[in-house]
């Protein structure tokens, strides 16, 4: 069992599907205290362009009026939080502080699909043997947790290196290394481990455990059901127990209500 999830998605993102009422109802059926919402945020693209792994910007207030509906109809149950899964991308962060300005966003979670804009960018998790996409993504993650504006990173090996391990070695280390530093937590995420993806990744995990770091898990859920997979919430706890890692129930912040 673990206490809380700071990892979900909703049907606005368009590959997940389920009710977030189904969302909320599976995560307390699974005894969670904690239910954290972290859908892939909105941004502010040309006309003509549209996303198909967000929500649109003008889904944002039925986001929040659905999830703080929610958050008050079950109080008594669970504390939920409202959040996203956003990228860091610089010269786009003015116009997002904009775009959420009006709205009680709890927490992000970092997930660095693109280290650039998607409309030029390329998915990290695409295998590539290029050094400088792998520096360039451990760059983007440290500048993006260095705005204090993310509470950890989702999925931190999805970058995809398949060339020299000594260079993996090398960049992923300086990224474990500096979340211990901040006191971040590795994520292990259920979703990539459910479908067996390359992440998570057993040579990450075993840089982590070298430098010292603690874990979170992370369900990464797009159906209501993976928050009450037993099963495979267990085969993360059994992963983290593997590499020695020690795992983080609360979030600093986002811990349960009083009820």
């Amino acid at each position: 069992m673990i206490l809380a999830n700071y990892h979900t998605h909703t049907a606005r993102c368009r590959h997940a599907t389920g009710e977030d009422k189904a969302y909320v109802e599976q995560a307390i059926a699974a005894g969670m205290q904690v239910l954290g919402f972290s859908d892939h945020c909105p941004w502010n693209f040309p006309k003509g362009y549209q996303s198909p792994t967000r929500m649109l910007p003008e889904e944002l207030d039925g986001y929040f009026h659905s999830l703080l509906d929610l958050k008050r109809e079950y109080a008594k149950d669970i504390t939920i939080y409202i959040g996203f899964e956003a990228e860091y991308v610089p010269d786009m962060m003015e116009e997002q502080r904009e775009l959420f300005a009006p709205y009680p966003i709890d927490y992000m979670l970092l997930g660095e699909h693109c280290t650039i804009n998607e409309m030029y960018g390329i998915y990290t998790g695409n295998e590539t043997r290029r050094e400088e996409k792998l520096k360039e993504y451990v760059d983007t993650i440290i500048q993006g947790i260095d705005t204090g504006k993310y509470q950890y990173v989702a999925h931190p090996d999805l970058i995809h290196y398949i060339g020299e391990e000594v260079i993996y070695q090398k960049h992923m280390k300086r990224l474990c290394q500096y979340l211990k530093q901040r006191n971040i937590p590795v994520e292990i995420n259920l979703l990539g481990l459910s479908q067996h993806r390359h992440y998570p990744s057993a040579r990450f995990l075993s840089i982590a455990q070298e430098v010292g770091n603690n874990a979170i898990i992370g369900c990464d859920a797009h159906i209501p059901e993976q928050l009450s997979d037993q099963k495979l919430i267990q085969d993360g706890i059994e992963l983290a127990e593997k590499f020695h890692l020690p795992l983080v129930e609360f979030l600093p912040g986002l811990e349960p209500q009083k009820r």
